[in-house]
């Protein structure tokens, strides 16, 4: 009994210290919080220089009616309203913009009683989109640094940003921009840009250079070093030493970003023009292998290079006509000489043709999916592109028909054709799907007997077998 009672004290002594240890743990953490609110920025509150509206090129005639609308808006009511980032960067450099993002000291939900038609989206970065029909204005309000918030929210212990509403002033959400030439503000106050990091003379100098240190901010957010790539090529413009010399030794940290983000970015890629230089400069600094680890080149095999070369410069015509483009013919292009050489192997193992290619697809797609999430329905063209390269080859009876009008019959040629300018011996398969497609059913049935006379097997001779003599 007396055992017992000692056990029961010493369970309320515990339980008791338990209670005043928390106690200490949730006074400390309120002193904690309340030193990081009185902290300084993590960078200083530079004057920035006004470059008033006599000085710069940007008119209100060249920025999108509904962006003015709610840069007016905002302003009438009382918040600070500017045009930033990728807008004022193209408008000084003469291009025309393709989005025009707002950035203002109210917050998402103020937005939201202010704009009927506003939706408030994202859980990483809230944001609110303005719709009108269409068209889509994004408003973000001031950021600032997650050092300046408590405990340091939104940030693995490696630094990378994994939630980003951290609100602050015009002064903490400059410091927190990638380059410097995004980081330009136009004021719909009195039309002046307001520039805190230099972006105005990088712009005039073409220069693209890291806001604070490269390796921190990279460190970050690993999809600034694709940024950095896609501006180099998308604008022609240099790199900053100190930025460049981090960016070539920080591929790696793409393993970190997830296949769903890197697959967006990928699209952008295709999307500005660009393509060709963008995919040299991905391949200088390591980052293509780390986007498509399954394209392989091998320096004996030149036709994987004029392939991917001639896929691109194709693309950027497309884009210069004003014509769509497809990701799933692009990243099957990217591909196919890995399974092309796939289904050799697979072959050389006893696999019939057909098999051996449609192994080599799946097991292609699969370890390209880890890196790219690319969306169900691409990946079922893709393979639809692939497959149909056996059935180009079928070419008797009514098989040219059946694959003639096969939903991907295009795509398919499209490869087919890339595949002959690059070096592949399927020249003469490319010119008869060419006349195919042109002639009429006559000259169609012509060409179909011809490939019949072509391809005909030899008649073997019979075997005459000696009677044996009795």
């Amino acid at each position: 009994m007396r055992q017992c009672g000692i056990i029961r004290e010493l369970f309320y002594l515990v339980r008791a210290l338990s209670t005043r240890i928390k106690k200490i743990i949730k006074l400390l953490k309120g002193l904690l919080q309340r030193f990081n609110k009185e902290q300084p920025s993590v960078h200083p509150k530079a004057k920035p220089t006004i470059i008033p509206r006599s000085d710069h090129t940007i008119s209100r005639t060249t920025i999108h009616r509904n962006a003015l609308k709610v840069l007016y808006r905002l302003h009438q009511e009382g918040y600070q309203a500017y045009l930033v980032g990728g807008c004022v960067r193209d408008l000084l450099l003469g291009r025309q913009p393709k989005d025009f993002d707002i950035a203002t000291n109210a917050l998402p939900e103020e937005m939201r009683k202010l704009f009927r038609n506003c939706r408030l989206i994202g859980r990483r970065f809230r944001l609110a989109h303005i719709l009108f029909g269409k068209d889509i204005i994004e408003v973000a309000t001031f950021r600032t640094h997650h050092e300046n918030a408590q405990e340091h929210h939104g940030k693995t212990h490696d630094g990378l940003i994994i939630r980003d509403n951290v609100y602050g002033t015009i002064e903490d959400d400059v410091w927190r921009r990638d380059f410097s030439i995004n980081a330009l503000y136009y004021n719909i106050a009195d039309f002046s840009i307001v520039d805190y990091t230099g972006g105005m003379a990088d712009i005039k100098a073409k220069r693209l250079r890291m806001i604070g240190q490269p390796e921190q901010r990279f460190q970050e957010d690993p999809v600034r070093l694709l940024r950095a790539v896609r501006f180099m090529g998308k604008l022609n413009i240099e790199i900053s030493p100190e930025t460049e010399a981090c960016l070539a030794k920080s591929s790696h940290l793409l393993t970190h970003v997830s296949p769903a983000r890197l697959f967006q970015e990928v699209l952008k890629f295709f999307q500005e023009g660009a393509t060709v230089p963008t995919f040299k400069l991905l391949q200088q600094y390591n980052l293509f292998q780390q986007l498509f680890p399954q394209t392989l080149f091998n320096p004996e095999d030149t036709h994987a290079q004029q392939l991917i070369d001639q896929v691109l410069i194709n693309t950027d015509q497309r884009i210069a006509e004003g014509k769509s483009i497809s990701p799933a013919f692009l990243i099957t292009a990217f591909l196919w000489p890995s399974m092309n050489q796939q289904a050799r192997l697979n072959r050389s193992e006893g696999m019939p043709a057909y098999v051996s290619l449609e192994k080599a697809i799946q097991t292609m797609l699969t370890l390209q999916t880890q890196r790219l999430a690319i969306p169900r329905n691409v990946l079922v063209s893709m393979r639809d592109i692939c497959l149909l390269q056996y059935h180009l080859m079928s070419r008797q009876g009514y098989r040219p028909y059946r694959t003639l009008d096969h939903p991907r019959f295009r795509a398919a040629y499209d490869l087919l054709l890339l595949r002959s300018t690059a070096g592949e011996p399927v020249e003469e398969l490319a010119l008869w799907w060419t006349e195919f497609q042109k002639a009429d059913r006559a000259g169609q049935e012509q060409l179909i007997k011809r490939v019949a006379t072509q391809h005909r097997p030899k008649k073997k001779r019979p075997y005459n077998r000696k009677k044996k003599v009795t």
